[in-house]
C-alpha cells in the first residue's frame, strides 16, 4: 500500500496543479516535454520525479509550463522548515563564499544584470534588509524597466506573486556571492517579447553579465524563432537556470549553444567541511528533450552520446535541504528557496569576481580549458538514462562531466 501511494502522489499532484494553472489533466507516456504550449509541465509523466516534489521539500512559486517563460524559484515548504531568520533558513553569504572559494574584495565596477517579469517595489528595501543581515555593506543597486528607463515599471509582481520571489532571490545571490558587484535589475512585462527587450536593455546600459532564472520548458526558442539572437552578443556572457524538472527537461534560453547553462548541486556541510552532490531536480541532458529536434551542437562539444548542444555546464548550490537563506517582505520576510533560479545568479556573479566576461560569450571555456580549479561532482544523478553521464555525476563515460552539474561548481575563480 505504502509503495503504491508514494508513486501516485506526483501524478495526483501534478494534475492538481495543473487543473489549477488552467493546464490539460492528459499525462502522456512519453518522458519528454511533448505537451502542448501553456500546457503545466506537472503533467509530464518522469520516472522518478524529482525529490522536492515527491517528497515535498518545496513548491514552485509560479505556474510550471510548456513553451512559456517561467520562474524557477522554489519556495521550502513549512512543514520542512519553522519560522526562521537569516542564516536559520538556509545556506548564508558566508557558505557560498567559503565552499567556493570567493574573492569578495574584487568584482567592484562589475555590472551583473538580472532579467525577471513584473515590478517588485520592495526590490531595493529587500535587498538592504538581506545585506545588513549578513554584513555585506551597502549595495550598488538600480532598477530598470525592460526599455532601459528607472520609471514606467510592468504591473506589480504580486499579480503573479512567484516573481517577487524569484526578482528578490537573484539580486541577493548575487549579492552573497559578490558583495562590490553593480546590480542591475530589469522587468519586464511577461511576454517573450518583453523578456526578449530586457536581454537587449542590459547589454545597452553596459552589463557584460546577464542572468535568467526562467526557462521556456520544451521550447529552445520559447516560440519565437528569432529568440536565439537576443542572447549572442560578442563580449557578454549570457547565463541561465537549467530548470528544476530533472534529466532531458530543459528548454531555452538556458539550451541555446551562446549561453552558460547552470545545473544544480546539493551542498551539504560537516563539522567545517562542505561538499556536493548533483541536485536530484537539476535539469540537464540532451537539448532535444529526448527526441525529436535540438539545438545544434556547437563546435566546442564533443561528447559522445548527444547530437545535440548537451546542457549544463557549470553548477553551484540549488537544493532543498536546507536551500539559501532569502528576505522578501511581500511574503512575510525570511524564509530558504532552492532551486537552479539560486545557482545562476551565483554563478553571474563568479563571472564578475573574475573580471574577463567581456572577453567571453559562450560556455567554450568550460568545455575546452583545465579544470582543475572547479569542484568535481561525483555523485547523484538527476534522472534515469542508465550509466550515461547525460544524468549520472561525473565519475562515467566521459571523465567528470554530467548533465545536472556540469563540469563542476566554483573553485576559486581561475576557472572562469
Amino acid at each position: 500500500m505504502n509503495g503504491t501511494f508514494k508513486l501516485a502522489v506526483p501524478l495526483v499532484a501534478a494534475l492538481a496543479i495543473a487543473a489549477c494553472n488552467g493546464g490539460s489533466s492528459s499525462v502522456p507516456t512519453s518522458t519528454g516535454m511533448t505537451g502542448t504550449p501553456g500546457q503545466s509541465v506537472f503533467t509530464q509523466l518522469r520516472h522518478p520525479a524529482p525529490d522536492w516534489q515527491t517528497k515535498h521539500q518545496a513548491h514552485a512559486v509560479c505556474p510550471q509550463v510548456i513553451g512559456k517563460p517561467t520562474c524557477l524559484a522554489l519556495k521550502v515548504d513549512k512543514e520542512i522548515q519553522p519560522p526562521c531568520t537569516g542564516a536559520s533558513c538556509g545556506w548564508a553569504p558566508v557558505d557560498l563564499q567559503t565552499r567556493y572559494k570567493l574573492p569578495i574584495t574584487q568584482g567592484s565596477g562589475q555590472i551583473v544584470a538580472i532579467v525577471d517579469a513584473y515590478d517588485q517595489p520592495n526590490a531595493a528595501s529587500d535587498l538592504a534588509a538581506y545585506r545588513t543581515q549578513f554584513g555585506l555593506g551597502t549595495a550598488n543597486f538600480t532598477k530598470f524597466n525592460q526599455n532601459g528607463q528607472q520609471s514606467n515599471y510592468p504591473q506589480s509582481c504580486t499579480v503573479s506573486s512567484g516573481w517577487c520571489v524569484e526578482e528578490d532571490l537573484d539580486i541577493e545571490m548575487v549579492s552573497a556571492a559578490c558583495p562590490l558587484c553593480t546590480i542591475y535589475l530589469i522587468e519586464n512585462d511577461g511576454s517573450n517579447t518583453g523578456f526578449e527587450s530586457s536581454e537587449t536593455t542590459a547589454v545597452n546600459l553596459g552589463a557584460h553579465i546577464v542572468s535568467n532564472s526562467w526557462i521556456c520548458y520544451g521550447s529552445p526558442t520559447c516560440g519565437d524563432p528569432n529568440f536565439p539572437s537576443f542572447f549572442n552578443t560578442p563580449g557578454v556572457e549570457f547565463l541561465a537556470a537549467s530548470g528544476d524538472a530533472g534529466y532531458n527537461q530543459n528548454g531555452g534560453p538556458e539550451a541555446l549553444a551562446t549561453v552558460v547553462s547552470v545545473g544544480g548541486t546539493q551542498l551539504m556541510k560537516t563539522g567545517s567541511a562542505y561538499s556536493e552532490t548533483v541536485w536530484n531536480g537539476a535539469g540537464g541532458g540532451c537539448s532535444n528533450n529526448g527526441g525529436g529536434s535540438g539545438v545544434t551542437k556547437p563546435s566546442w562539444q564533443h561528447d559522445p552520446s548527444c547530437t545535440w548542444r548537451t546542457d549544463s555546464d557549470i553548477s553551484a548550490e540549488s537544493g532543498c535541504s536546507p536551500g539559501v537563506a532569502e528576505y522578501d517582505s511581500l511574503q512575510g520576510g525570511w524564509f530558504g528557496v532552492c532551486g537552479t533560479s539560486a545557482a545562476s545568479p551565483l554563478i553571474g556573479a563568479v563571472f564578475a569576481l573574475d573580471g574577463n566576461a567581456s572577453s567571453l560569450t559562450d560556455a567554450r571555456k568550460f568545455w575546452l580549458r583545465d579544470r582543475k580549479h572547479l569542484h568535481r561532482v561525483l555523485s547523484g544523478n538527476d534522472g534515469s538514462c542508465g550509466s550515461s553521464y547525460l544524468c549520472q555525476a561525473g565519475t562515467h563515460q566521459f571523465g567528470v562531466y554530467s548533465g545536472p552539474a556540469g563540469f563542476g561548481s566554483p573553485n576559486g575563480v581561475l576557472g572562469f
